[in-house]
């Protein structure tokens, strides 16, 4: 059975890195979150799921740990993959920042907000601490002044703009960044879901029209959708970040279990779009474009996914849990 402490207090990280052609790289990060320099375990922690990209040239690490560990551990592999990855280097077609581009802390289950964004600026203290010539911006929880989303500062960094001087960005934490780190966005949230659909076209413009319908900015778009087009294997992939937001427990609308997912941390119910709903609603603009969709895949796991694979690989501790799936696909 199932120690209690797995099942209490947990956080996960989906750590993303803009490496994905070296695989030997990406799994080297993945060992440095569960272990220590000369073989030694991190006491519980795990790698779930590596998740990478060619043409994005970025991958998806997700780890997970009780909440007083997964700091030391996420910092570990942070360490290892600015030492691993120049930035100066780095050619993929989905935007990025940093050479460790993002660390968002979640929690799983026991864990608040506040707790994660204690555990985010730790691991940003870290990072400037043990990888001179780091920067870093904090985002979420992490950021005690204004707490503005990871959205709200990739635009005011430029994140989404094709041609940006990263040496002219402002770190809240560390150095002035450089072409070899750039700059690594670190916080906390409810966890963020990520879907790729893919669809029947090479037309990139068509997949723009789509992504933007999608987005949640836009009137009649999906609420806590962020949609980009890409380029993807010789076709165009509309990728989804897919936020969370507050269950209004007053509404019966919100109880559609084919069109949300519904999270708890600590006694309050969060909600996401699902996948699934996400899917249909890109196949239905796809089909007024005249062509179709052609695949989805989920980057990870939905959060409660997260917490019983996390909780299942602890009390077995199996720390490599990666090596013993596939990605998950739709």
């Amino acid at each position: 059975m199932l120690s209690s402490k797995f099942g209490v207090r947990l956080a996960a990280c989906l750590l993303n890195v803009s490496e994905a052609k070296n695989k030997d790289v990406v799994e080297k990060i993945a060992r440095a979150a569960v272990y220590e320099k000369y073989g030694k375990r991190y006491p519980n922690t795990t790698v779930l799921n590596i998740f990478s990209d060619y043409d994005y040239n970025r991958s998806v690490i997700t780890i997970a740990a009780t909440a007083e560990q997964i700091g030391k551990s996420v910092l570990s592999a942070c360490v290892e993959g600015c030492a691993s990855i120049d930035l100066g280097e780095h050619s993929g077609i989905h935007p990025c920042l940093g050479a460790i581009d993002l660390v968002p802390i979640y929690p799983l289950s026991g864990v608040t907000l506040e707790e994660c964004g204690q555990v985010a600026r730790d691991i940003a203290e870290g990072m400037a601490n043990y990888i001179p010539g780091c920067s870093i911006f904090l985002f979420g929880y992490a950021d005690l002044k204004e707490k503005k989303s990871l959205a709200e500062k990739r635009r005011n960094l430029g994140f989404f703009r094709k041609k940006r001087k990263i040496d002219e960005l402002k770190a809240d934490v560390g150095a002035k960044p450089s072409r070899r780190y750039g700059i690594t966005g670190v916080g906390a949230s409810p966890y963020v879901l990520n879907c790729n659909i893919t669809l029947s076209t090479q037309d990139l413009e068509i997949g723009r029209q789509i992504a933007t319908a999608t987005s949640g900015r836009t009137e009649g778009g999906l609420k806590g959708v962020q949609a980009m087009a890409f380029p993807h294997n010789g076709l165009v992939e509309i990728a989804c970040n897919v936020e969370s937001f507050k269950d209004p427990q007053d509404s019966s609308s919100m109880t559609d279990v084919n069109k949300y997912i519904s999270y708890n941390i600590v006694g309050e119910t969060y909600l996401y779009m699902s996948p699934l709903h996400i899917e249909v609603q890109i196949q239905k603009l796809a089909l007024m474009q005249g062509i179709s969709t052609v695949g989805t895949a989920l980057v990870g796991f939905t959060p409660q996914i997260c917490k019983t694979t996390a909780e299942y690989a602890l009390s077995e501790g199996i720390v490599e849990f990666w090596k013993k799936r596939k990605d998950v696909s739709m």
